[in-house]
């Protein structure tokens, strides 16, 4: 079972009766341990069923099955391999009732709740409410209420927030409704508040398996620390020097305190990288060097020295494209790249990409925009799963706004606020509220009427949907639903442009098509945790629609360049890799105090621990760019950028220096490059032709 592993990888997949932390370094190996280490613990007697791997994306937690059951067959269907927000919708469905919760509760999105709060805060600005969703997720992710905020506040506007977070809570609890957050902080206060229901969990699980580990904030350490109790059965897989979600609450912390907290801890590194060539991984080491280590470790391959990592300089941002292109096209030239797929251009921030975008369509490159819009992101899909949310939890205020609008019946909003204040009045939903025999004293018979005829047809769908099962039955009823409330019409009513809307239509009918493929069980659920044949209901599918548009991206392998930002690239790698924009201000991202700009600020003066920390941070995401090249890296900077309107002089990153450019860098002109090699291809051509018979 152990065949292929190295000695460090076998040490992790054999220490099975205790927790144990593995030093996973970039690409060497984290997945493969993670799944021997599961079929290990099947052949050593635990029952499938009784092991969980927990992974931070949809997509990670699909590769991992798929390579389980590659391993061991059909016995991973049986592991409960899923993200950590998956299983707390798992914990929450079953045992939610302890905490209030129906078992068909809604997951809002963030639309949803930058709705909320504009109501819970009485205002009708998207960016302040924003701001109040911004710190009232960091509060959740590290366990505090309303109340816990107000009273840490250290401001009167963190005061006010706190408050809004206070209203904001009362009216998910009335909605039936929760947050992306709480599908963490339910489960934890569900654990622990009830002892019953932490014992069954407890001996459910044999064994857990926590993928980028350095990825958990404060409240899923402790859902983890709950979840495997005294014995401490887990293997906690993970790297600090990969560590770049700090602004969203993950914490180093976490890896410091599991020494701590579970004394009997192995710890095995993974040191042998079997990504990148010798150059790469030297730039990286270097790079990160200069971090503290809370667990020290230096990454080596044998796959050789390789290419030496380049360094290109560039006028401007359009210099830097126009170069980066002129590469591209230089390593396809040259016989080292055939696919587009294999290229990658990764940058610090989202605008960035416009330039790069701009000159790849100039030379008519095939490119994606990678973390671009989610298929869930758009209306289109929104609009319907609002209806599927409203079949599923009637109680769900958001979904039977929306789905009362979209497409618009006649029901005007002066209508719906008379309803909100009657339903807030006798604290009901809004669904609640329509069917009852007090509204006519409030709203005209015709207002009753239509919102009567809106109720009775909710109704109707939510039987029919859960009386439909199997693709083609449940295809036939999404698309006489789609006839019946005439959403194509609402789409090209709603666009100037014909082409947009039939775009948009396609989309829905794509939609529908992946709704009932559901229905006929031939894909994992939306949870991501199993795999059947059996029909399931259409109602039974949309219960699990809103996780899934919440944490889920739909990616296609298409052959074209890919544009990331580092964060997005993280997990990934490629054959040749760009990192552009490596900038004193860009990378580090703004690390000076008020006033100084990133170009002035001097790396090597006093700094806070505030800023320090940052600093630290903004060198592990130049790490994680620069591991996500398996053959070349060349890291690009200019001589000036654009700063609003104006362009500014700029400076090369410290991260560039630290890298030690004497030692594992070249700086080239790929433009030179490109224009030698059409040369000399020019020169073999009329060589040809010269020597062949007319």
């Amino acid at each position: 079972m152990s065949a292929g592993l190295n000695l460090a990888q076998q040490e992790a997949v054999n220490h099975m009766h205790g927790p144990c932390l593995v030093l996973a370094g970039a690409g060497s190996g984290k997945t493969r341990v993670i799944t021997h280490k599961i079929a290990r613990l099947i052949t050593a007697g635990t029952e499938p069923a009784r092991i969980a791997a927990i992974t931070f994306t949809n997509k990670a937690a699909t590769e991992m099955r798929e390579r389980a059951k590659g391993l061991i067959g059909r016995d991973a269907k049986e592991v409960l391999i899923c993200t950590f927000h998956a299983l707390g919708v798992r914990l929450l469905r079953q045992d939610g009732a302890a905490l209030g919760l129906k078992p068909q509760f809604s997951i809002l999105d963030s639309d949803d709740v930058t709705s909320i709060l504009k109501d819970a805060g009485g205002t009708t600005d998207a960016a302040t409410a924003r701001q109040w969703q911004w710190a009232i997720s960091m509060w959740k992710n590290m366990g505090l209420n309303a109340a816990q905020a107000e009273a840490l506040a250290k401001d009167d506007n963190e005061k006010v927030t706190a408050r809004i977070m206070g209203r904001y809570e009362e009216r998910l609890a009335a909605y039936q409704s929760v947050d992306f957050d709480d599908l963490i902080g339910l489960p934890l206060k569900l654990l622990q508040e009830h002892a019953q229901v932490l014992a069954k969990w407890q001996q459910q699980l044999g064994h857990v398996l926590v993928d980028e580990y350095q990825d958990t904030n404060a409240t899923q350490y402790e859902l983890l620390k709950l979840l495997v109790g005294e014995r401490g059965r887990f293997t906690a897989v993970g790297d600090d020097d990969q560590s770049i979600y700090g602004w969203r609450g993950a914490t180093l912390d976490n890896l410091k305190r599991l020494p701590q907290d579970f004394p009997n801890l192995k710890v095995v590194k993974l040191e042998q990288n079997y990504r990148s060539t010798g150059a790469i991984l030297r730039a990286a080491n270097n790079v990160i060097g200069p971090n503290p280590k809370l667990f020290p470790k230096t990454l080596f391959s044998e796959l050789g020295e390789g290419e030496p990592v380049r360094v290109v300089d560039a006028d401007n941002e359009e210099h830097e494209a126009e170069r980066t292109v002129a590469r591209i096209q230089s390593i396809r030239a040259s016989g080292a790249g055939q696919d587009w797929r294999g290229f990658a251009v990764l940058y610090r921030a989202n605008h960035q990409a416009r330039v790069f975008e701009q000159a790849l369509r100039k030379a008519a490159i095939p490119y994606k925009v990678s973390g671009g819009q989610s298929f869930f992101d758009r209306a289109e899909i929104k609009d319907l799963c609002a209806w599927f949310r409203l079949w599923v939890n009637n109680d769900d205020d958001p979904a039977f706004l929306r789905a009362i609008t979209t497409p618009k019946r006649g029901i005007g909003h002066t209508t719906l606020q008379t309803l909100g204040v009657f339903a807030s009045k006798y604290k009901l939903s809004l669904f609640e509220a329509l069917f009852s025999s007090s509204l006519q004293g409030a709203l005209p018979a015709r207002a009753v009427g239509s919102l009567h005829e809106f109720g009775r047809y909710v109704n109707d769908l939510e039987y029919r949907a859960r009386h439909t099962s199997g693709a083609e039955d449940a295809r036939a009823f999404l698309l006489d639903w789609l006839k019946d409330i005439d959403y194509e019409k609402h789409l090209y009513d709603g666009e100037d442009s014909e082409k947009l809307a039939a775009t948009r239509w396609t989309n829905v009918l794509d939609f529908c098509d992946w709704m009932s493929q559901r229905c006929g069980g031939q894909i994992e659920d939306a949870a991501g945790v199993t795999t059947g044949t059996e029909k399931k209901s259409l109602l039974e599918v949309a219960q699990t629609i809103s996780l899934l548009s919440t944490i889920s991206e739909r990616e296609t392998d298409q052959d074209v360049v890919t544009l990331s930002t580092l964060h997005a690239a993280k997990g990934l790698e490629w054959p040749h890799v760009m990192l552009v924009g490596v900038t004193e201000g860009m990378l580090p991202f703004k690390l000076e105090t008020e006033g100084a700009s990133g170009a002035d600020a001097n790396p090597n003066g006093p700094m806070s621990e505030g800023i320090l920390q940052r600093l630290q941070e903004e060198r592990r995401l130049m790490y994680v760019g620069i591991t996500r090249a398996q053959r070349t890296l060349a890291v690009s900077w200019t001589k000036r950028r654009k700063k609003g309107r104006e362009m500014v002089a700029a400076q090369p990153s410290r991260f560039i220096a630290e890298m030690a450019l004497d030692k594992t860098t070249v700086r080239e002109d790929p433009r030179a490059k490109l224009k030698a090699l059409r040369a000399e291809f020019a020169q073999r051509a009329a060589l040809d032709a010269a020597v062949e018979p007319p």
